[in-house]
């Protein structure tokens, strides 16, 4: 009964977080999910794998998000037409308590069509993140006034590899990019404005996941939309446009751990600043790769110089049982870190130099 009090504990912080954060219908699906789990109902089977882990742990390894995506991407097929006529769409006003009943349905009735999508972590490509990135690059581009060189990881389908490619409008402060850009961002920016004038060149961008989602394949392009909260528009429609633009410009991302990944393609160039970047990803890695990671980018600081500097850039949670997200940059020759802001898991709003 612990162990069921955890996930249904986790499942509960998910809740809040979604509705604190606008999607008042994820979230009372997953308060709904958080009820089931206590009474031993069939999202107690599901959850099950999980049943060892400790509030923290299943709040890193993100278990309710899985969930939520899971029954998302459920609708999003079509393969179960009471679940898809049951959430949320532009022109309809989405009824949870019919989409649980619903979901409760195919969980019983077939628990393999839930428990197949939670066996991988998220594969989030928020594509707001880009506002971050995008300020982190132009910090780099101005310090050193050398093209970058783009390394990715986690990268997912790749969207924000193409961070310089977007326009951007930091809240009322600043603008970045051309007006005719395809993909647009609006962020809600407190505090100083961002380098927007700084000469950001892109040499070359590369990227890695260890399972990258191919915009070729439609089924692997749904899961992305899986993740995006189903009562969240914006955010649904800002994701179709980034893929568009992936698509066009002919994105790839190769298939690679993280850790051989850097170990090969992270080292510093001559001529170019190397600036490796990731986005709500270290989470995911368990503690020992996540120090590997570490002493990699150490060790090729080690070889920085101004000729060839190196950078690292990490937008991640500040704690594994943590919402507040911290901007953080890492700067060789020196090997110098500061935390450039705190933000939104999905970029909504910044607080620059907080």
């Amino acid at each position: 009964m612990i162990v069921a009090r955890a996930i249904g504990q986790s499942f509960t912080h998910q809740a809040h977080y979604c509705t604190a954060s606008g999607a008042p219908f994820c979230g009372a699906l997953l308060s709904r999910a958080a009820e089931d789990i206590l009474a031993g109902g069939p999202m107690a089977a599901l959850v099950a794998p999980w049943a060892e882990l400790d509030l923290a742990a299943l709040l890193s390894h993100a278990i309710a998000l899985r969930w939520l995506g899971a029954v998302h991407d459920l609708a999003l097929s079509g393969a179960t037409p009471d679940v898809s006529a049951a959430f949320p769409r532009p022109d309809r006003i989405a009824d949870p308590e019919r989409a649980w009943a619903a979901v409760r349905r195919q969980m019983d009735q077939d628990p393999s069509s839930i428990a197949g999508f939670m066996d991988h972590e998220p594969q989030t490509n928020e594509v707001r993140r880009s506002a971050l990135l995008i300020a982190g690059a132009l910090e780099v581009a101005g310090r050193f006034d050398l093209p970058l060189r783009l390394v990715e990881l986690g990268a997912s389908a790749g969207l924000n590899q193409l961070f310089d490619r977007f326009t951007y409008r930091f809240g009322d402060i600043a603008r970045f990019g051309s007006d005719t850009a395809a993909v647009r961002i609006d962020t809600d920016w407190r505090g100083v404005a961002p380098c927007v004038d700084a000469p950001l060149r892109v040499a070359s961008r590369e990227a890695c996941d260890r399972k990258p989602i191919d915009l070729g394949d439609p089924v692997a392009t749904r899961l992305l939309k899986a993740y995006v909260w189903a009562d969240q528009f914006d955010r649904l429609h800002l994701l179709d446009a980034a893929v568009a633009e992936a698509v066009r410009f002919g994105v790839r991302v190769q298939t690679a751990d993280a850790i051989a990944f850097v170990a090969t393609r992270g080292a510093p160039q001559p001529g170019v600043a190397t600036l490796v970047y990731h986005s709500i990803f270290r989470q995911y890695m368990p503690a020992r790769s996540q120090a590997d990671l570490a002493q990699q980018m150490v060790r090729h600081g080690a070889a920085a110089g101004l000729d060839a500097p190196l950078a690292w850039l990490a937008m991640e949670p500040e704690s594994h049982s943590s919402t507040d997200i911290a901007l953080t940059l890492t700067v060789w020759p020196g090997g110098e870190t500061r935390r450039l802001a705190r933000c939104h898991l999905h970029g909504a709003w910044v607080r620059w130099g907080d």
